[in-house]
């Protein structure tokens, strides 16, 4: 029998968002399997100080990208090849909600303006659809590759106070499947995407929802334990597992899923 074959050494990755929170935890540990890293994010400030962090780990790269203009996306991908010669792997980091377009607890839907709806979508929707664009034609030109989408607990099920983002990860979800099986219908069987869902983790973003000033839960975050089986937060580090694994030849027939990191909530009823 043939041992699945997990190392991934050697491979060259693009993330997006890697000046964040969770495009950097990625990329590191990308970096210690031994994968080159192009970081791209939009904020030149944000992304110098992560990379400053990250060099001691591998050889990591960083450049300005705004992930909806495609040619600057393409002036990236024409970087990559220069410099490394391929494109292994694209992690779409970057996206997240915007304060605009998460409503506060005594509003409703038909508060909520247009154009903040629009722009959550366009950062989460498009911010995914335009890097697998680019950056999967060097994939299908190549016969190999594996894309990783962000998706979210808030496609799985309404989550209250973010319509915009939960539609935007829903689009991501639908996106996902549709490009799994272009790229393995007309590019071949080594094309593989995929998404991954986190479950809840404090973050930058949503830290002020979960935890009060003093340092406690919010009721926000007792409803979320509470439909948590583990009862307990995600660590962000929890997500490096799947996506090592979602890059490696050992998923070799995985493409179109969509896999909950979640300690458990989104298979829980509640009762």
């Amino acid at each position: 029998m043939t041992q699945p074959d997990f190392n991934i050494s050697g491979a060259v990755a693009v993330v997006t968002g890697g000046g964040g929170v969770l495009g950097s935890n990625i990329t590191k540990s990308l970096l210690l399997a031994g994968v080159k890293v192009m970081a791209l994010d939009i904020r030149q400030e944000a992304l110098d100080n992560r990379i400053m962090e990250l060099k001691e780990y591998g050889e990591v790269s960083a450049l300005a990208c705004d992930v909806l203009n495609m040619e600057s996306l393409r002036e990236v991908r024409r970087e990559i090849m220069g410099k490394w010669g391929k494109t292994d792997i694209l992690i779409n980091a970057a996206g997240g909600n915007i304060p605009g377009a998460t409503l506060m607890e005594d509003q409703s839907i038909f508060d909520m303006k247009m154009d903040d709806f629009n722009r959550v979508n366009e950062l989460n929707l498009n911010g995914t659809v335009c890097p697998s664009l680019v950056f999967g034609e060097s994939m299908a030109a190549a016969g190999k590759g594996s894309i990783i989408n962000i998706s979210s607990m808030a496609s799985f099920s309404a989550i209250s106070r973010v319509p915009g983002y939960s539609a935007a990860k829903s689009g991501v979800e639908i996106f996902t499947k549709w490009l799994a099986t272009e790229l393995a219908m007309k590019f071949g069987e080594k094309i593989r995407v995929n998404a991954i869902a986190p479950g809840f983790f404090i973050g930058d973003q949503n830290r002020s929802v979960l935890i009060n000033p003093d340092g406690s839960y919010t009721e926000r975050s007792r409803k979320v334990l509470a439909k948590t089986p583990m009862k307990r937060f995600g660590d962000i580090t929890e997500l490096n597992g799947i996506v090592l694994f979602l890059c490696s030849d050992a998923a070799s027939f995985i493409t179109g899923t969509i896999i909950p990191v979640d300690g458990g909530f989104s298979a829980f009823s509640g009762v």
